[in-house]
């Protein structure tokens, strides 16, 4: 699937979100949709990889990876995964079928 494809929540509460922090964070969780099949799978494997960063030992090569080399402040890094965590689980009360979605058409 394509970011277009997310619902209205979901790309606001992550993706939005993440472009708040940093462009190259946006690009991550923006590539993250093209592996997924709809916007619950998509929310699945956004909250698997910010958990797997927030547990991650070695910080500093993670922020390198993900920033392409770029210094950002690792602390408000980790406090904007959070709330992308947060993020995650309010979008998570309104079941699939009752998110909005672009019409595109």
């Amino acid at each position: 699937m394509d970011t277009d494809d997310l619902s209205i929540p979901t790309y606001t509460g992550v993706i939005i979100e993440a472009e708040k922090f940093n462009h190259d964070l946006t690009l991550q969780f923006g590539l993250l949709a093209s592996d997924c099949k709809d916007d619950n799978d998509y929310l699945n494997q956004a909250e698997a990889l910010i958990k797997k960063w927030l547990n991650e030992d070695d910080m500093f090569n993670l922020v390198e990876d993900i920033f392409f080399g770029e210094s950002v402040n690792e602390k408000e890094f980790k406090k904007t995964l959070n709330k992308l965590l947060s993020n995650i689980a309010e979008i998570r009360k309104t079941p699939m079928e009752q998110r909005e979605y672009e019409d595109w058409d």
